[in-house]
């Protein structure tokens, strides 16, 4: 199966520390269709940021390269590694 792309808006909120936290990625169609939704995200109530990423791979095996970030919103954390 040849690799595919998934694109991702991913807001942030924040514990209770006041540590920002991954909420629940929203995948969505194409690039821009990301970025629209992660801007609505980011301004959500209790949200303090968001971002817009993709990820391209081998859905059958499992295997991914690692995220490109398109796009952030607000406060977002620097480290983006583990998505």
């Amino acid at each position: 199966m040849p690799d595919v792309t998934y694109y991702v808006a991913l807001p942030f909120l924040q514990d209770d520390s006041g540590t920002p936290a991954a909420g629940a990625a929203e995948e969505c169609q194409s690039a821009s269709g990301a970025i629209r939704r992660a801007e609505i995200l980011s301004r959500t109530p209790g949200s303090i940021g968001a971002v817009a990423f993709s990820r391209t791979g081998d859905p059958m095996m499992g295997e991914f390269g690692d995220a490109q970030v398109i796009r952030k919103f607000g406060d977002v954390p620097d480290d983006l590694s583990a998505l």
